[in-house]
């Protein structure tokens, strides 16, 4: 690690990673829109990112996080008092992964800018992962294009596992790369 990097195992102070609850959605909401805006600049259209409505996703975030921890479990990161990240992750929606050993995906995992690069998103990594069964595989989908993305899960041990896919948003059909990390 280079000096003046931020410990990938620690938080920074005042920062903690919980379990998000149904009060959460508009904030999750938020984070969500600022964080497709950033991660997403130069892949998909300025009009459309900037188009894009917290509100409008809302409900979504509120009904998600209302179903309880069987369906998809849900982490907050919370740095002063405000909510700037979260992630999510459950069974995998994947049906070519070997049978036998529980397969898990994540979901998302979105920061708003100010939080990126201070351990945050690692924190809610590992969260997911910690909550997954021990003995699971877990997956993701990155866009093909979305290189910090992808050197980001790549830093955490995950591995492109030749699966690709279409995804479809603002007009353009966007590469998708399935990530794997066998424990």
């Amino acid at each position: 690690m280079s000096r003046g990097s931020p410990d990938p195992m620690r938080l920074p102070a005042g920062a903690e990673i919980r379990r998000a609850r149904p009060e959460d959605a508009e904030a999750v909401a938020r984070v969500h829109v600022a964080g497709w805006r950033h991660a997403y600049r130069g892949l998909l259209p300025d009009d459309y990112l900037d188009g894009l409505d917290w509100r409008d996703r809302v409900e979504r975030h509120r009904a998600s996080l209302s179903d309880g921890p069987d369906a998809v479990s849900t982490f907050v990161a919370v740095l002063d008092g405000r909510l700037v990240g979260f992630a999510a992750h459950g069974p995998s929606r994947d049906d070519d992964l070997p049978q036998g050993r529980p397969v898990q995906e994540v979901y998302a995992i979105y920061l708003v800018q100010e939080a990126l690069g201070r351990g945050i998103g690692s924190a809610l990594l590992r969260r997911c992962l910690a909550a997954a069964p021990p003995d699971a595989t877990v997956t993701l989908w990155v866009l093909g294009d979305n290189a910090r993305g992808r050197r980001f899960y790549e830093r955490h041990g995950f591995v492109a596992d030749g699966a690709t896919k279409t995804y479809a948003v603002a007009g353009r059909e966007l590469p998708e790369v399935r990530y794997r990390l066998d424990r």
